[in-house]
């Protein structure tokens, strides 16, 4: 398959930093790059040239009406890395990110070396869908969101394990205003479906499911290991947001990751 054509494409706000092979990351539905790999930024800039776009409506990219499709941002991530030196790069995808990263391997073969699908959205879930609706149809309700996102965000064991007053202050966070592409993100993290074309990624994968999982469940990262040939599978007992629950597991997994 020839890569698909990258002219003309509206540049993206990234995050650069470091030296080395190239790793680019994507983020996920109503997240930002800083957002969700923030943590690991340090760790990762140490042994690699790490560029990392928010989509259109997150993080420093402007709002952009219409609807954006998994081919778009794949593309400008990928125009992204080039725009910075990158000609390949290992790819880092978390939750929608995980779709968008598929979509540049099959897309732009030969640019991307290898795959890290973290929390990864692989499709057809009727559930997955009804919760991004849900989402969205939530997101002028601030409160009512909150505490949606803290009952399938996060996993029962981190929650449950939280101090009532820590549970309280994380709900009052979660009401800060969405980002102007969240209802855009989700309805696209809702309906995007990759399975068809995971027989078709040739390069090294590795699938980082969260066990404790309730808006992207491990069935949806299962389909990812089981899609795509030789791919390999790590388990972290947490949800969705491992970059908050389990920080140290999972800066060890990346890191091996990327040292590989």
């Amino acid at each position: 398959m020839p890569p698909a054509p990258l002219a003309r494409i509206a540049p993206l706000a990234r995050i650069v930093q470091g030296s080395g092979p190239g790793l680019l990351l994507a983020h996920g539905a109503g997240g930002s790059a800083r957002d969700n790999w923030g943590p690991l930024l340090p760790d990762l800039a140490a042994h690699r040239t790490v560029v990392a776009p928010d989509y259109p409506g997150s993080g420093d990219s402007p709002y952009e009406p219409g609807e954006p499709t998994l081919d778009e941002l794949a593309d400008r991530l990928v125009a992204t890395a080039i725009e910075e030196g990158l000609d390949s790069f290992d790819l880092a995808g978390y939750s929608l990110g995980a779709a968008v990263a598929v979509r540049a391997a099959t897309r732009h073969p030969g640019r991307v070396r290898s795959l890290l699908l973290l929390a990864g959205v692989a499709g057809g879930s009727a559930r997955l869908r009804l919760l991004a609706d849900l989402a969205i149809d939530l997101a002028e309700r601030p409160a009512d969101l909150a505490r949606l996102m803290l009952t399938v965000v996060f996993g029962e064991t981190w929650v449950d394990a939280l101090p009532e007053d820590r549970r309280e202050e994380l709900r009052e966070a979660l009401k800060s205003p969405v980002p102007d592409g969240f209802r855009q993100q989700f309805r696209l993290a809702g309906r995007a479906d990759v399975r068809a074309e995971l027989a078709a990624i040739g390069v090294p994968t590795l699938v980082v499911s969260t066990a404790e999982d309730m808006l992207v469940p491990p069935s949806q990262h299962r389909a990812l290991a089981e899609g795509i040939p030789g791919a390999r599978w790590v388990e972290l007992a947490g949800g969705h947001l491992p970059v908050v629950e389990l920080l140290p597991q999972l800066r060890e997994v990346v890191l091996e990751f990327v040292k590989s």
